[in-house]
Parts: C-alpha cells; sequence; structure tokens
C-alpha cells in the first residue's frame, strides 16, 4: 500500500512538472545565438562565455562574408543560419511603457498587455529623478520578461530627449520639456533605470533621439523629412545637445539615433563631425548610432544629398552610423564597397559597434531562461507594484495653476453631486499619449471621480475638436443642479502629435466657449482640467472668478482618472511644476516655428525661446504649480566665495585664459573639485503632508547673450505637516555654473553669480580664480 501511494505520488509530481514545463513552454524564447543544444555552433570562439566580448565580437565579424555583413546592417537584421544566428528586430519602443509602435514587440498570448505610464512631458511635471530611475526599472522588468517570452526585444528606442523649444511641436508631449538641466536628469535617470547598473551588462538597450535640434514635424508646409535647421553653435553646445551628452556621459546609454532633418546644411545621419567625431570622440559612446527610420533614403530621395544610393550609403557610415532602421544600407552597401566608397573595414566597424551591445545583452549567452532575468515571464508585467508606481507618477506629475481660497480640495460632504463635462472626460486611450502600447487597464476620469460623488456625465463636445456647440445646452444644465462641475479638456492625438504640429496653442473649436458658458451656469466651484501635452493659452480660465481651479495633467496614463480625482478631493497634494513656459498665443502668432535661435534678439523683435531667454509676458512661467500645503523655505547655509581651480596645466604656467567677457574656459580647471554645497530648510506649514520641489537657478554675470537665469538643481522633498527638513543640493562648477560661448566653448563666468531658490530667495557667490 505505502509503495503504491509513493507510486501515485511520483506520478502526480511528473504530471505537475510537466505542466510547469508546458506553461512555461507556452511563452519561453529560444536562444538567440550559441544554443547550447547546437553541436555546430557549441565550439565557436564567440560562444564562449568567458572569453572578453571584444574578442568574441572580432571572431564574429571574421566569419561572415559581405553579403552576411550588410543585411546586418539594419533594424530587421537577418538571420546567419550557417553559424546558429537567427534574426533579430532592433525596433522597439518603450518611451513610458513597453509599446507596440515598433514591429520588435507584440501583444499577445501570455503578454496581452504593459503597464502604461505617464507621458513623460507629465513625469517631467514631478520634478524627481528616483521616480524617473524607478519608472525605467519596471519597464525594463517587463520588456525583459516580453523578450523571454519571444514578444519583445531588447533594444528599446527611448527616451526621447530633444528639447521642447516651441509649443506647437506635435512631439514635444514626448520629451522632458524646455529646459536642458531637467532633460539631462530625466535622460540620465530613465536611461538608468531601462539599463541598470550591472557594469559593461546591459539588462535592455535604451537609446537616446532625435539628435539633434530635431524638434520640428509638419508646420505651415516645412517637414521634417526636408527640413535644415539653422543652429548657431552656441545654442548647440548650451541646449540643444545637453541632454544627449547627459544620456552618453551620465546615463552610459548604449545608443543614440540621429535624426531626420539636417543641421546646418548637413544631415545629421550623414555629419562625421556630430557622430563620429562628438558622439563617439568626446562622449566616448559605448554602444550603437542608429537611424531615425527611413533617415538614410529620405537623406537620398528626398534631400538630394548624394549623387547616387551607394554614396549616401558610404557616407552615412563613414560620418559613424552603424544601424539603419529601413532597408537601405541592407540594399547599397556591398554596391557601395564594390565602388571603392567605403570600405568592408568602415562596415566591420559598425557591426562591431551593433554586436557588441546585443553580447552586452547577453544574446550571446545561450539558454536565456539561464541567464540574468531569464526568470522574469508573464507573471512580472502589469504587477500591482508597477500599476501603483504608475499611479504615483500620474498624482506627483499634476500641476496645479489656480486655486480660489477654498476651492480645492472638494469635499465628500458638500459636494456630493458632480457634473463632469467634456470631450476629456471618459478618456481612456488618450491618457496614455502616443508611442504607448496596450495598458493592463484604465480609470478614466469619470470613474475616477465616480469613486467619490454622485457623478452626471455630459461630453459638451463632439471630440477634441469641439466643431460646434450643439451639445453645450445638457452640459450647462448639469452644471446649474450640481454642488460642483468638472471639465475636462485639452487635447489628444488628432491635434498634436508625430508629424502633427499646431498652428495655434488656443483650445480647439469651441472648447473656450463651453468652458465659460458652463462656468457661468455651475451652482458650485468650476475646476478646468487640462488634458494636453504642449501648452494652451488659458489665459481666460486664469483671469475668470467663476473658473474656480485649474490642473494641468498632461497625459496621465493608464490611471489617469484615479489621480486626477485623488487631487480634486485632496487624497494627495498637487506638487508638480510646469516643465514648459505657457505663452500666450500672440508669442507664437508672430514667432516661426522654423526659427531655431534660442537667444532674443532685440533689432529684429526676436522675442527668444524658453524662459531662459524670453522675457515677454507668459500665461503660466516654467517651473510654476501651486500646492494645497503651505511650504517655507530658506537658505540655511551657502558659501559667499568660491576659488575656481586651474587645472595642473595651467596653474604651474603664467597664461592668461579669460576671454574678453571674463570666463574661463571649462577645459582649462580641474571639474573634479567638490560641488558647491547649498543647505536648505524646507518647512511645511500646512495641515496636510506633502511634497515640495526645489528649484535652483543661476544668473550668471556677462553679456546680454547669457540666459536670464537658468535651472541648475532640484529635488523633491516629503516633508510631514508641521515639521522641517533640510536638504543639501550640490551645483557642481563646471556642469552648471558654465555658460557657451559665441564660438560653442563652455566657459566659467568670474564673478558675481546669483542663485535664486525658488523665487523668494536669492543669494550672490563670487566665483574668483586663485
Amino acid at each position: 500500500m505505502t509503495n503504491t501511494k509513493n507510486s501515485f505520488l511520483i506520478i502526480a509530481l511528473i504530471l505537475v512538472s510537466i505542466s510547469i514545463t508546458n506553461i512555461t513552454s507556452a511563452w519561453a524564447r529560444a536562444p538567440f545565438a550559441c544554443d547550447p543544444t547546437n553541436g555546430l555552433t557549441r565550439s565557436l570562439r564567440f560562444c564562449r562565455v568567458g572569453l572578453p566580448i571584444h574578442a568574441r565580437v572580432q571572431d564574429l565579424v571574421g566569419r561572415l562574408n559581405l553579403q552576411e555583413k550588410v543585411r546586418l546592417l539594419v533594424n530587421n537584421a537577418a538571420g546567419v543560419p550557417r553559424l546558429g544566428l537567427q534574426g533579430y528586430e532592433w525596433w522597439s519602443e518603450a518611451l513610458h511603457g513597453v509599446s507596440n509602435v515598433g514591429p520588435g514587440t507584440k501583444f499577445q498570448g501570455a503578454f496581452p498587455a504593459a503597464t502604461s505610464f505617464p507621458q513623460v512631458i507629465t513625469t517631467a511635471a514631478s520634478f524627481n529623478a528616483s521616480l524617473w530611475q524607478a519608472i525605467g526599472q519596471a519597464v525594463s522588468d517587463e520588456a525583459r520578461a516580453m523578450y523571454n517570452g519571444g514578444t519583445a526585444g531588447l533594444t528599446y528606442w527611448s527616451p526621447n530627449v530633444n528639447i521642447f523649444r516651441d509649443p506647437r511641436w506635435g512631439r514635444g508631449q514626448e520629451t522632458p520639456g524646455e529646459d536642458p538641466t531637467l532633460s539631462a536628469q530625466y535622460a540620465a535617470s530613465y536611461v538608468t533605470g531601462l539599463q541598470g547598473n550591472y557594469g559593461n551588462r546591459l539588462k535592455v538597450a535604451a537609446c537616446c533621439k532625435h539628435y539633434t535640434a530635431y524638434d520640428l514635424d509638419n508646420w505651415n508646409g516645412n517637414d521634417r523629412f526636408h527640413f535644415n535647421a539653422k543652429v548657431s553653435k552656441q545654442d548647440l553646445e548650451d541646449t540643444y545637445n545637453v541632454p544627449f551628452k547627459a544620456c552618453v556621459v551620465e546615463g552610459k546609454v548604449a545608443s543614440v539615433m540621429c535624426s531626420y532633418n539636417q543641421v546646418n546644411g548637413k544631415p545629421t545621419c550623414a555629419d562625421p563631425d556630430i557622430l563620429r567625431n562628438t558622439i563617439r570622440g568626446q562622449w566616448h559612446l559605448n554602444g550603437y548610432i542608429v537611424s531615425d527610420c527611413d533617415s538614410v533614403g529620405v537623406l537620398f530621395d528626398d534631400q538630394h544629398y548624394t549623387r547616387t544610393p551607394e554614396e549616401a550609403a558610404a557616407d552615412t557610415i563613414k560620418a559613424g552610423l552603424d544601424l539603419d532602421c529601413g532597408p537601405f544600407l541592407a540594399v547599397h552597401t556591398e554596391g557601395a564597397v564594390r565602388q571603392g566608397l567605403v570600405t568592408e573595414a568602415d562596415v566591420n566597424q559598425a557591426l562591431m559597434n551593433t554586436i557588441t551591445v546585443q553580447m552586452r545583452l547577453g544574446m550571446f549567452d545561450g539558454e536565456p531562461s539561464a541567464q540574468p532575468f531569464g526568470n522574469l515571464g508573464p507573471r512580472d508585467v502589469c504587477t500591482q507594484a508597477h500599476q501603483d508606481l504608475a499611479l504615483q507618477a500620474a498624482r506627483e506629475g499634476i500641476v496645479l495653476l489656480k486655486n480660489q481660497v477654498g476651492s480645492l480640495p472638494l469635499s465628500t460632504v458638500r459636494h456630493r453631486t458632480v457634473a463632469v463635462i467634456g470631450p476629456n472626460a471618459q478618456a481612456t486611450t488618450t491618457m496614455i499619449g502616443n508611442y504607448a502600447g496596450v495598458a493592463c487597464g484604465y480609470t478614466s476620469p469619470f470613474q475616477g471621480i465616480s469613486r467619490y460623488a454622485r457623478t452626471v456625465l455630459q461630453a459638451g463636445c463632439a471630440g477634441v475638436a469641439c466643431p460646434s456647440n450643439q451639445q453645450f445646452g445638457e452640459a450647462i444644465a448639469a452644471a446649474s443642479q450640481a454642488d460642483a462641475t468638472v471639465l475636462v479638456m485639452g487635447l489628444d492625438q488628432s491635434i498634436e502629435a508625430e508629424a502633427r504640429d499646431r498652428t495655434s496653442v488656443l483650445l480647439p473649436g469651441h472648447q473656450q466657449e463651453l468652458i465659460s458658458r458652463v462656468a457661468m451656469a455651475s451652482r458650485g466651484p468650476t475646476i478646468l482640467v487640462l488634458m494636453c501635452g504642449g501648452p494652451v493659452d488659458v489665459t481666460f480660465a486664469k483671469n475668470d472668478p467663476k473658473i474656480s481651479a485649474i490642473l494641468w495633467v498632461g497625459y496621465p496614463g493608464q490611471a489617469g482618472g484615479t489621480a486626477i480625482a485623488d487631487v480634486i478631493y485632496g487624497t494627495t497634494t498637487p506638487g508638480g511644476k510646469l516643465p514648459n513656459t505657457w505663452y500666450p498665443q500672440d508669442y507664437v502668432a508672430k514667432v516661426a516655428m522654423t526659427d531655431l535661435d534660442m537667444r532674443a534678439n532685440p533689432s529684429t523683435g526676436y522675442p527668444g525661446r524658453t524662459y531662459r531667454f524670453y522675457r515677454g509676458p507668459v500665461v503660466f512661467p516654467f517651473g510654476f504649480g501651486l500646492s494645497y500645503g503651505r511650504f517655507t523655505q530658506t537658505l540655511a547655509q551657502a558659501p559667499t566665495k568660491v576659488i575656481v581651480p586651474l587645472s595642473s596645466h595651467y596653474a604651474t604656467k603664467n597664461i592668461t585664459t579669460l576671454n574678453k567677457n571674463n570666463a574661463i574656459r571649462v577645459l582649462h580647471t580641474n571639474c573634479d573639485t567638490p560641488s558647491l554645497s547649498l543647505h536648505i530648510d524646507v518647512k511645511n506649514m500646512g495641515e496636510l503632508d506633502g511634497a515640495h520641489t526645489i528649484l535652483v537657478f543661476s544668473s550668471p554675470p556677462g553679456d546680454t547673450r547669457m540666459p536670464e537665469k537658468q535651472l541648475v538643481g532640484f529635488k523633491k522633498v516629503h516633508v510631514s505637516a508641521g515639521s522641517q527638513k533640510r536638504v543639501q543640493m550640490d551645483v557642481h562648477l563646471c556642469k552648471h555654473l558654465s555658460v557657451a560661448d559665441e564660438f560653442g566653448i563652455r566657459r566659467i563666468p568670474i564673478g558675481l553669480h546669483t542663485l535664486h531658490i525658488g523665487d523668494d530667495i536669492k543669494h550672490q557667490v563670487s566665483l574668483q580664480l586663485n
């Protein structure tokens, strides 16, 4: 009897084991290369995990013939069966969650969805670098899990770190905003979260795009495929290139993508100065350079930059391009080699760069399930922890722009019935913006508010275009009978998107009329919620006393409705800050989107761009955001004089290194010296716990072409009601207090720098040479 029981137990364990194996095999990936069960490749040198990666890569490239090589220069790289290599799709996206925009990712089978975090512009408004890194870590968990299941790749062409220079840009929503320091920190934090800190090994490979000066898609007959961005060396150095340098130098990103546009007459993907000499030469990229999709074809077919397609292939490879998103290099590179326009050694170097990244990802290390992160699977996607993080990010990114005394938060006692009105009131996919995937689930604004009160829903408009006022009557009636009214207005991808720039920053159609008429009729407080990526001119609402409060929520991700309702009812205290200047319509009416100059030009009346150089009227300034709490900040400790140390070469010689503006070249200083430390006390004077964002700006001495002020540091600090925290912030002399001269040379101005801590504290520090 005992033997029979043991037999049944053994059989049961075997069945369970078979069941688990079947479940696992339903989503498990076969090895990309170096399959340990393949006797043909098991002994090949490039499959030996114990050898240095560079030696393995050299061995593999040396085994390929030219025809095989050129088919590896494109995103849908062909397999090499004789060497046991499968084909690979390089193009996957993970801008704010694993996306199915690129062909490398499919939502299917055991992976029907992934966590959809808020759009980047919303997350940037949190000014919380640790949050950005945490989101990157969560996204990479889900990306690795989907790779293990055979539904995604390991190379993700994200983030987009272009400067959001003009408020009309349709893709501005994908970026961290207009400020170089903010964008640089976002870039480094998100990339670090995605790739991990594993030495030379990568969890996934990120890609910073679109390099460089790319921020126009399709405006007034100007499109990105033909646009020549005329940019000064000064603006390139202190604005457009700053986030990309941070990606490479600080984030250690594995890839950079060159853009469609030309810069000063040269296609970015064919310019050796900005690719080979800058990204790889000066910044020391450890990775590959990829073109935006069909960029190589665009520079030949649309820009007519070269006479023949073979010349286009040769020029891009010699400039430093390693991978073509598109078929162009696979078709024309062999001909370019045969014609002597590019050497096979140049092709080899491109492959060395791409295959090295694949090896750092472990793609040549055999069985995927035996590798680091090989245990990640369906249970690691759409986890509760990741969805909670998406909700946290949405809450932290919401910005309170207006709050008349006593308006917000609403009360569940006094505001029991709420009219929820507007074309975005039931938003779901709108909340995840563009370059998104399939979300785990949605909570719309209407659903979120319905958890707090009895709600009445009225669209008011037929979509965000709001072409008529025919639905106004029901909306006005609902507002007149409710205890409070929430208008959820704004934009969506039909108004702002890739290949779709705006011509105006006003709300579309009859939206303004609906807002004003509903507010006039509303029996209780009227809350305006703006769901949009780019800024909108809502001066009318800012000045209308019948509009009690204004919230900007960006595109708040899958949990957006919950976050909006939590802020409206005070479950969460808003603490976001605008990552962009909100301009009046008059500004965009007189400034061409094609003008990339950052600095104002009084002789022509050009007003300049962003808070750093524009000094005219605004609707809301960069960094603006209110709170339910009352925070005070005081400067507890800061130096008044700092010696700028010279590098050893210049310190030992009597060499004058200052220019006419009394500024020293950064290259002539010792940038390894400690930072300038500020100690700031933050006190929460309110009755609610909350988070406060410290923003530190610097105004350098010098001529009028210097920034009015520039962000040099920020930190998010949570302070309990009635308590105080001391925060240390470090301002690096070379990185934060330097400026670019007209030649694009970084210099530190000697003299009095004014540090601004928020709007109320100014502190002067004198920088002196020893």
